[in-house]
């Protein structure tokens, strides 16, 4: 069974003008035409865009994308290179996913901040005894 793009886009949750970008751009080498030069996608080509989807979502440019999907159509002799990028692809997500922990304990402060100032009808109740160490929220009592 092949589908169309729009099929493909609502299967894949990619857009339509999004796929045909990716088209352009070189990331669906593996997506075949009709002889009236229509694309049709395969039921595999739906784990390429997965991969695609999953890389972008993570901050892969287009161009390293693309980089990517061409040594997996080298093979076998690429296999180290694949590797090295998805490790380091690894790298760069565990930094974000660090990032992404130190905003979370700022958001947690920060609820913890105004609902303790909600509950006082202040916010000066922050100041007047201990100083509220940033980003800390202090034990209960």
């Amino acid at each position: 069974m092949t589908y169309t793009v729009s099929e493909s886009a609502r299967k894949s949750g990619i857009g339509a003008h999004t796929l045909r970008f990716y088209d352009r751009q070189g990331l669906l080498p593996f997506v075949e035409r009709d002889s009236n030069g229509i694309r049709k996608f395969k039921e595999e080509d739906f784990e390429w865009l997965q991969i695609i989807k999953n890389l972008k979502a993570t901050g892969v440019s287009i161009k390293k994308i693309k980089e990517y999907i061409d040594l997996c159509f080298i093979g076998d002799a690429a296999l180290e290179q694949r590797l090295k990028f998805v490790q380091e692809h690894k790298i760069k997500i565990t930094r974000q996913m660090k990032e992404l922990e130190d905003f979370m304990k700022f958001i947690d402060w920060k609820i913890w901040y105004y609902n303790t100032a909600i509950e006082a009808g202040t916010e000066s109740v922050h100041y007047q005894s201990d100083v509220v160490e940033y980003g800390v929220i202090p034990e209960k009592t």
